[in-house]
């Protein structure tokens, strides 16, 4: 299970939950410009914009969960088990197996308008990356600066939708859970009207009642009311230290905490949490293991040279100690005393 978060301040800013009950060798990687696509059917390109996301780097080749290009475009997949139906390949120019999907929006396109114009023809097709990686269910939530949409290839046919709030988890379809929203309208950040009775005295004895109602369980459904209201509700300053603290409490009022959700021996978890500053080039990150938010820039490296660029997600907790060392009497620990 996932979620997908955009917010846009003074600057566009876009991440994700990964949830699952195990990693992937996931990196922070910079695809440069002149890093060699080679596409099922699109043919190759070892020219485009930089990319910055979160990827498994497989056989050199990297494998995004998320996104973003120079330009400013993000996307991200997530898991849309039971209901994602990909096609064999029909030999037209919009074949794009799923595997491949992010980079191919990320190389060709700047904005969601010119990925509309590409996605008149688009068939997301059935071919496995390798047979020791098959095809995995997805959706996509595809945002820039103006707008956000969601992807899904269903029974029916290719469904895009404009998104007015700003996140997706994972089932049921999108429509529906939209739908599910009217059943949440009278929620709000403020007080509760009393409109039980006029004959009954009630009143506001706690803060936070007007949000009465709101889920709070794991469920993808749920996940998706609870990170709407909260991203719809939000408020912070557009300083960049303020834009990427608030953008990861979003994501944490939707995160799987382990013990809470049980995969067969295994529990799901949120394997990190992530935000891309997409007008800057500017990746921030946590881990489970590690709260501290780390970032990488993508304009501190070659952006025109070819091999992708990696960084490990360090799940190691990263405690700042403020009080003195015993061992070297430095009022802070220095590294050289770290355990």
């Amino acid at each position: 299970m996932c979620l997908a978060l955009s917010m846009r301040n003074r600057d566009h800013y876009f991440g994700r939950n990964l949830d699952y009950d195990k990693g992937y060798g996931q990196q922070v990687v910079i695809t440069p410009r002149h890093h060699p696509f080679e596409f099922r059917h699109a043919g190759a390109t070892d020219s485009h914009t930089a990319i910055i996301g979160t990827a498994a780097i497989v056989n050199g080749h990297p494998l995004y969960f998320e996104g973003a290009n120079e330009d400013g475009l993000c996307i991200a997949g997530l898991l849309f088990s039971g209901s994602s139906r990909y096609n064999p390949p029909s030999g037209k120019k919009g074949d794009v197996a799923s595997h491949e999907f992010i980079p191919w929006v990320l190389t060709q396109c700047s904005d969601t308008s010119e990925f509309l114009s590409i996605a008149e023809d688009l068939n997301i097709t059935n071919e496995a990356f390798s047979v020791q990686l098959p095809p995995s269910p997805m959706h996509w939530m595809v945002s820039d600066k103006k707008r956000d949409l969601v992807v899904e290839q269903v029974s029916s046919g290719l469904n895009i939708h404009e998104n007015p709030t700003c996140v997706l988890t994972n089932n049921p379809p999108f429509e529906y859970q939209m739908m599910n929203l009217n059943n949440y309208m009278g929620l709000s950040s403020g007080d509760v009207i009393n409109s039980f009775s006029k004959k009954i005295n009630l009143w506001n004895y706690s803060r936070g009642m007007g949000a009465l109602g709101l889920p709070g369980d794991l469920s993808s459904q749920s996940r998706f009311v609870k990170a709407a209201f909260t991203a719809s509700n939000s408020i912070c300053n557009d300083s960049e230290e303020d834009s990427v603290t608030q953008f990861m409490h979003i994501l944490k009022s939707a995160e799987q905490q382990k013990g809470c959700v049980r995969i067969g021996e295994g529990y799901e978890i949120t394997q990190y949490s992530s935000c891309i500053n997409a007008d800057r080039g500017r990746m921030y990150f946590t881990t489970y293991g590690n709260s501290r938010i780390s970032v990488v820039d993508m304009n501190k490296e070659d952006l025109d040279s070819d091999d992708p660029i990696s960084f490990p997600m360090d799940d190691r907790q990263d405690f700042d100690e403020l009080n003195a060392c015993v061992k070297c009497g430095h009022g802070r620990r220095s590294p050289s005393c770290r355990p």
